[in-house]
């Protein structure tokens, strides 16, 4: 995708370093259309992004969570006497106005980072040292932003982990029955209303008070956390969706995907098995940056953190089969049925290995 001369123009609404060179699209995200901005010879690269405000109602507040965020955790790390801290946090350019973004003639937001050179980014996990470093990342991500002062994130999406709400959405599904599937999903209905009240769990316990809401990602799929060259943690990226919630969601969710030994959509089901190598690896980088900020509920209830993701995701797979496919992109009429199958089977064999899950955790903390 190219906008011509137009990413020059609106390079130039924004506070940089070095001049326009040449721009071209950048990355594999499906939000935002992502272009990577060359300067001249020496000078700072940038990534600048067209911003879908149909996703994100409400960009000023997006981009004020973000930028606080960047901010906050800019602050800590120079504070810890941290170096090369432009490739260990994202960096926000501000536009010729003071505003974290820029709205073009059309009405299109943009906005700008910092380009972080020499890192790598895997969609799946290669080995234990990767695992190891990405939970590194984000047990820090979380750690550093726990002191983030008053006041509290907007909730860029509403209700996007919680349960109940999925829930919800889920059985007004099965009673419309719009395109008279429920009759042929009757297993997978059953699964899910088997598990129900058991992925409140989590949920519970914070309407309860007894595990904080705190600062978290909320999208910590494994691409989304930058290595350097020699696979050691730099940052996260995408904070579209950091808001307030449960650390479970950003543990649970990266060993979802990286602890998973098969494809989201994975056919046969037999290849879909939980590597509590990766799992092991994964909790030591992340308990190791935040084990002295939880409480004990919170650490009790990890190891029930990837089964609640999963259920979610699954559910959310399953009620869009039951809906008619209206939410996400499918390759054939049967995928969302698929990942959900893929998904429950996955959260069987997370409960089969719970036991070994916290042993290992109770390991690491003592």
């Amino acid at each position: 995708m190219s906008y011509g001369p137009d990413l020059e123009n609106i390079f130039n609404e924004f506070i940089t370093e070095g001049t326009f060179n040449k721009g071209y699209t950048f990355g594999t995200g499906y939000i935002h259309d992502t272009f990577r901005i060359e300067t001249g010879s020496g000078d700072k690269d940038y990534l600048l992004q067209k911003l879908n405000h149909n996703v994100f109602r409400d960009i000023p507040r997006l981009q004020e969570n973000i930028f606080r965020v960047s901010n906050h955790i800019r602050n800590k790390l120079v504070q810890a006497g941290e170096t090369d801290i432009d490739r260990k946090c994202l960096t926000v350019i501000k536009s010729n106005d003071d505003k974290t973004w820029f709205q073009d003639h059309n009405g299109d937001f943009w906005r700008m980072f910092l380009y972080i050179p020499d890192h790598r980014s895997y969609d799946v996990v290669e080995n234990p040292k990767q695992a190891y470093e990405g939970g590194k990342a984000i047990g820090q991500f979380q750690s550093l932003l726990s002191d983030l002062p008053a006041p509290m994130l907007h909730e860029t999406i509403p209700f996007f982990h919680n349960v109940e709400k999925r829930l919800e959405t889920f059985h007004k599904a099965l009673k419309d029955d719009t395109v008279s599937r429920v009759s042929s999903v009757t297993g997978e209905i059953k699964f899910v209303l088997a598990r129900q009240e058991e992925m409140k769990t989590i949920q519970k316990l914070g309407q309860k008070g007894e595990i904080p809401l705190r600062i978290t990602h909320n999208d910590t799929k494994f691409n989304n956390i930058l290595l350097d060259t020699n696979d050691r943690a730099l940052c996260l990226i995408d904070l579209d969706t950091v808001m307030p919630g449960y650390v479970h969601y950003d543990f649970g969710d990266s060993l979802r995907t990286a602890a998973n030994t098969a494809a989201e959509d994975e056919q046969d089901l037999s290849k879909i098995h939980v590597d509590l190598e990766v799992y092991k690896s994964f909790t030591e980088g992340y308990l190791h940056q935040i084990s002295n900020i939880l409480n004990p509920k919170e650490i009790e209830y990890l190891a029930y953190a990837p089964a609640l993701m999963t259920f979610i995701m699954g559910l959310r797979f399953l009620t869009d089969f039951i809906m008619g496919d209206v939410y996400y992109k499918i390759r054939n009429p049967q995928h969302n049925i698929l990942r959900a199958r893929a998904q429950f089977r996955l959260i069987e064999n997370f409960e089969e290995k719970l036991g070994l899950m916290k042993s290992i955790i109770m390991d690491i903390i003592n």
